[in-house]
């Protein structure tokens, strides 16, 4: 079989190696695929540990952000019980997704971005482009850093961090100053001496907030709904459940998928606390317009700006799927129990309700086991025919 060529065929490709796409290759090896032949995994990040490797120098993993093992990884010893919690999360998880997909034998091949799922009568045709190892554009459709293979079955495991979202205000493209996502933030050194506004109410722009705090000239904090802080070691169960089922609803019904935060709550860590009680976690409400040199509210108060950080989260990246024409009218994609309700043979790993690492471990096992049922079905299909 040659890497990249027209006739290179396998049985099962798994698009993503983060903590969804490690799950599902971690049962797929267990029920016997052999990686190569029966199992492809590819790639888009330059390095391994997922959207992990792209966190900001400053995130480490805590209370508030938290990792849990994948399938095996205990088994291993690369649990993150005793993770080094002084060091970076990015490179503490690239380090251990490293050793895992080694431990697995996956070869994942990267850095490669899927460009293009096309359905064939056998299976699916898909289109990918080596990009650049730091991270850059992909490389033209043609050439040696062009190419494409033959799957019977794909499991989509790209997840949220390759489509940031910003959601539109009124003069936002006017702006002079810069803005930049969470998808963009690397410390916040590079916001040193500016005033910036925050947007969003979750964890990551809460940890802005307090980075930037003696930084920055001045920093503004706005949600766009009140944050619900949760007592340290409190668990909202019946609202976590909730979330979760809404997001199933969502998926189930091709809608566009609900916010898991909004749903949850924040944890009242120390370091939270310890904030409030500084006066620097000061949330504002959503302004109601941005201006050249700031943004203003709806009463007619402003506030200047440098620049703008949008911690608004993500939504999942599904621009290789196109092809296939699965978007629904209301945006989202059909999705029951990880499979597609259009295609049996295309599942979605780490979409919806499986977004957090419990659910994606979950959900590994049981589309692994759907995906084996289904490459069973072909074969019997096969052998019928003659």
């Amino acid at each position: 079989m040659t890497a990249g060529g027209e006739g290179e065929r396998t049985r099962v490709l798994v698009i993503g190696a983060g903590q969804a796409g490690l799950s599902v290759s971690w049962y797929l090896r267990r029920l016997g695929l052999e990686v190569g032949r029966d199992l492809v995994v590819l790639d888009r990040g330059p390095g391994t540990g997922g959207a992990w490797q792209h966190r900001w120098e400053s995130l480490r993993l805590g209370a508030a952000h938290r990792v849990h093992d994948l399938p095996g990884m205990a088994e291993l010893g690369l649990g993150f019980a005793d993770a080094d919690r002084s060091a970076p999360a990015r490179d503490v998880v690239a380090d251990r997704y490293a050793r895992y997909e080694d431990a697995l034998g996956l070869d994942v091949r990267r850095p490669v971005e899927v460009t293009g799922v096309t359905g064939l009568g056998d299976g699916f045709s898909v289109r990918w482009a080596r990009r650049a190892s730091s991270g850059g554009a992909p490389a033209a459709a043609t050439g040696p850093g062009f190419g494409a293979l033959r799957a019977e079955v794909v499991v989509n495991a790209t997840g949220t961090w390759g489509a940031p979202f910003v959601p539109w205000y009124p003069g936002r493209d006017t702006f002079r100053g810069r803005q930049l996502h969470t998808s963009d933030y690397r410390a916040a050194s590079e916001l040193e001496g500016l005033d910036v506004v925050v947007v969003g109410g979750g964890t990551s722009a809460i940890g802005f907030v307090l980075e930037l705090d003696g930084v920055a000239a001045s920093t503004t904090w706005v949600t766009r709904r009140s944050v619900d802080w949760l007592d340290q070691g409190e668990l909202d169960v019946e609202s976590a459940v909730a979330a979760v089922a809404a997001q199933d609803r969502a998926a189930r019904a091709g809608q566009a998928l609900p916010s898991i935060v909004s749903g949850t709550g924040v944890p009242r860590t120390r370091r939270f606390v310890s904030g409030i009680e500084r006066g620097v976690l000061v949330e504002r409400p959503m302004f109601a317009t941005v201006e050249p040199d700031g943004v203003r509210w709806a009463d007619g108060t402003s506030a200047h700006a440098d620049a703008i950080v949008w911690a608004t989260g993500f939504r999942p990246e599904l621009r290789h799927l196109a092809p296939l024409g699965l978007r629904s009218a209301d945006g989202g994609v059909s999705v029951e129990g990880g499979a597609s309700t259009l295609d049996p043979r295309l599942f979605f790993a780490g979409y919806g309700p499986q977004a957090s690492t419990i659910g994606a471990n979950r959900a590994g096992r049981a589309i692994a086991r759907q995906v084996v049922a289904r490459l069973s079905e072909s074969d019997a299909e096969r052998r019928r025919q003659g």
